[in-house]
């Protein structure tokens, strides 16, 4: 699936030539031409990066800049006719990722894009090693789980299990989809042993620290929610 960019320009005949531009590149792409459209696009979920006009009628792109990082982290380049450092200080402080000034080179829009797309691509590979519920963070790289910067010594079996939980969070599992996963198919001990580490966890995160995170559905299993006291 193309890589999808929203355009937000008020300016028509900019918008047009970046959208052919963008879409030459191999970008699927989307337009608005007001501040208040581009802001109920660039929240709908389905954009990769976002171009952003300062000056906008409806919203600014100050605004809409601050308003959609309350919601997501999709990448943004801000774009002005103004070469004012304050207005880059503005833009960059509302939650722009980059800043670039009218007029300038379509090959360096390109560059700051493919720039941009790869820093949030490492970012995102990044996080898929790092598990956080809250102030609890388990490491996949570094085998270790904290919760508020306090490590939390656990067993092999025990950070699976936690793992596991964490990597299914909001969804119910039953003691045997836990046992099957952590201990294995080939497991022949004792069958409570999934009720026995639920309970070492919670001794050692939900008792300690205050908090709930594993949850108990009677006749079901458990579930990992994160919803700290």
């Amino acid at each position: 699936m193309s890589t999808k960019i929203l355009i937000i320009e008020d300016e028509v005949k900019i918008a047009r030539f970046l959208e052919l531009e963008l879409k030459h590149e191999g970008y699927a792409v989307e337009l608005a031409h007001d501040g208040r459209t581009g802001y109920e696009k660039a929240v709908a979920g389905d954009v990769d990066l976002i171009i952003l006009d300062l000056m906008l009628p409806g919203l600014s792109g100050i605004e809409i800049c601050r308003r959609v990082r309350r919601e997501s982290d999709v990448p943004i380049i801000m774009l002005t006719a103004k070469d004012d450092v304050s207005d880059k200080v503005m833009g960059l402080d509302s939650g722009a990722d980059d800043y670039l000034t009218k007029p300038f080179a379509i090959e360096e829009l390109l560059a700051r894009i493919r720039v941009v797309l790869k820093r949030k691509s490492k970012q995102e590979t990044e996080n898929h090693h790092l598990l956080q519920a809250g102030k609890l963070a388990l490491n996949v790289d570094e085998y270790s789980v904290t919760y508020a910067g306090e490590e939390i010594s656990l067993s092999k079996k025990e950070f699976e299990l936690l793992k596991f939980l964490m990597e299914n969070r909001g969804i119910v599992l039953s003691r045997d989809r836990i046992l099957e996963h952590v201990w294995g198919y080939d497991y022949f001990g004792d069958t409570n042993v999934t009720d026995v580490y639920i309970r070492y966890l919670r001794n050692k995160i939900d008792q300690k620290y205050g908090v709930q995170f594993i949850h108990t559905i009677r006749g079901v299993g458990y579930m990992f929610k994160e919803n700290e006291k």
